[in-house]
């Protein structure tokens, strides 16, 4: 049978945190995992929009125990102050799922001067995951889950000496070097794990075509590209329901059966139900793992080891 949000285990006395939980799949995967008992943080850079999110779940589920954290994944100064109060809450942390990104927006730079998508959808994550990495070996199981996309298959490598593609910049190009940063950063952090003989496992998803306010927002930002436009028009007409689309990360974060190092996504690549899927272009991916790593601790300045267990 199709795996869906009744296959959850029990969540209780659980701890999950969610990037961009104020909406999308990032409210659906709060909105399932809350109703599995979980205390769920949700990290959202809209205040706004976060407590109507929250609103939202508690119309669904009552008893629903949610915590709001202002993350701006832009700027490395919120992202230590978000992990600090998550912390300062939680000694603790059984599943963070990566969520929260942008997609094919023009040309911006963050409050730290990283090219936006590269550093909103990896960096941001990278340094999150780095600051509570403590609280996941605290877990009995950890999972960390980074959500990338099809695109990842279009992007390149990140290089070590322009990660921030300045005077080559392209929308899409961007879009697709940060899920491909997304994609081999959850392998290498699984990687660590295994070397260093943890219980904690990193896993990666994708939600395949969803209709959600990622493609909205950028078709916004682009003043209404074609190829932003075109993909809008397509999640809206025949793509899945954010409920849907966040199935893969969900299996991925809950699944008593997922491994370290899988992959879980749409059976018929953007649509249908979620199952496990090959991890796909493996040649040169320790040295693309590896030149990531270098890149990611160079710009963060933020070392992501994970200590011998």
């Amino acid at each position: 049978m199709a795996w869906n949000t009744n296959d959850i285990p029990d969540q209780k006395g659980r701890t999950a945190v969610v990037t961009g939980a104020n909406g999308g799949l990032g409210l659906e995967t709060a909105r399932a995992l809350a109703r599995a008992g979980a205390h769920v943080v949700m990290a959202a850079r809209d205040a706004e929009k976060a407590a109507s999110a929250e609103k939202s779940i508690r119309e669904d589920v009552p008893a629903a125990s949610l915590r709001i954290v202002p993350l701006d994944l832009g700027s490395l100064e919120s992202v230590r102050g978000a992990a600090a109060q998550i912390l300062a809450d939680h000694s603790s942390i059984d599943i963070l799922v990566n969520n929260a990104g942008l997609m094919a927006i023009p040309e911006r730079r963050t409050v730290d001067g990283f090219e936006m998508q590269f550093g909103v959808n990896h960096l941001g994550h990278f340094a999150l995951t780095a600051r509570l990495l403590p609280a996941l070996l605290c877990a009995d199981a950890a999972r960390v889950v980074s959500v990338t996309s099809t695109a990842h298959h279009m992007g390149r490598a990140v290089d070590p000496k322009n990660p921030h593609l300045e005077g080559k910049y392209g929308e899409w190009k961007a879009y697709g070097q940060s899920k491909l940063a997304n994609f081999h950063f959850a392998i290498g952090l699984q990687r660590r794990f295994e070397a260093a003989g943890v219980a904690a496992a990193s896993l990666v998803a994708h939600p395949g075509l969803s209709n959600t306010d990622l493609q909205a927002r950028s078709v916004e930002e682009t003043g209404g590209g074609f190829v932003q436009r075109f993909f809008h028009g397509l999640a809206g007409s025949t793509g899945m329901t954010a409920a849907r689309g966040a199935l893969p990360q969900l299996r991925a974060a809950t699944d008593p059966n997922a491994k370290g190092g899988e992959f879980y996504a749409p059976r018929f690549g953007n649509f249908g139900v979620p199952v496990r899927r090959p991890i796909l272009r493996r040649v040169g991916l320790r040295s693309a793992i590896a030149t990531l790593w270098e890149v990611s601790e160079r710009e963060t300045q933020l070392t992501l080891a994970v200590p011998a267990s």
